[in-house]
């Protein structure tokens, strides 16, 4: 399930991954409040389980005034997810939530409307990235897609992903190889890594782009709609289809 939001604003904070993440719980909230809590705690403390969906965001027309963007025309979000239940809350909950606050931002929903997906037929297919890529080793380092361990982290997170969607992980190892990347250094405020390194924000290195994956065709069909990497709850990893052969 695919959705593509239009909101209209005079301003959009150009670090807008938590921002993301809020409007996607409080749509959640607004549709069901046992499912959001089911979703996001577990026995009276937060649920660290990945979810399963992912988004990003798309300015159309813009100028730069400091850390806002002063948007012309309007902020797009595709929000992708292949959980009918989980998707259909945050549809009903976007479409009957019309005013969006978050600190001392405002945007108005102008449509909600549902994306055909694309399908993948064979055990190979072209992306390309619709937000940033991250992956990161166990000590919590951020790999450049040419480290040695970049494929077997690749692997690890699409397998745990997988598992926690549909309850068994990959088929078999997904193959990687580089189209056109480019790396991108994605500014995130985060107040726990604030009080501890005492720096303003997290910088998250990440790549944008075209690349092939190779893998078992139900495994690619998943990790498109799920978003590939770590962080695809908040703003990282969502792709769209080039070619699906």
């Amino acid at each position: 399930m695919r959705m593509k939001v239009e909101f209209a604003t005079s301003r959009f904070p150009r670090y807008y991954n938590v921002l993301g993440v809020s409007l996607i719980k409080e749509a959640i909230k607004k549709s069901s409040q046992d499912y959001y809590k089911n979703l996001y705690f577990y026995k009276d403390k937060s649920n660290k389980t990945s979810k399963n969906f992912t988004y990003s965001f798309y300015i159309k027309g813009y100028e730069i005034d400091g850390e806002d963007f002063i948007v012309k025309d309007r902020v797009v979000m595709y929000i992708s997810t292949p959980d009918l239940e989980l998707g259909l809350h945050i549809y009903n909950g976007l479409i009957n939530k019309k005013t969006i606050r978050y600190k001392n931002y405002e945007m108005t929903t102008l449509r909600v409307d549902l994306v055909k997906e694309s399908n993948i037929y064979g055990e190979e297919a072209v992306f390309n990235t619709l937000s940033p890529i991250c992956i990161k080793d166990s000590s919590g380092k951020f790999l450049d897609f040419s480290h040695e361990n970049y494929i077997k982290e690749l692997n690890y997170i699409v397998n745990t992903v997988l598992k926690n969607y549909r309850g068994y992980g990959i088929k078999r190892n997904i193959e990687f190889e580089n189209l056109d990347l480019k790396k991108v250094v994605v500014k995130e405020p985060f107040s726990k890594f604030q009080n501890i390194t005492k720096r303003q924000y997290q910088c998250v290195n990440s790549f944008k782009g075209r690349f092939i994956l190779r893998g078992d065709n139900e495994d690619l069909n998943d990790i498109y709609k799920l978003g590939l990497g770590f962080k695809r709850g908040q703003g990282f990893g969502n792709l769209e289809v080039v070619n699906g052969r």
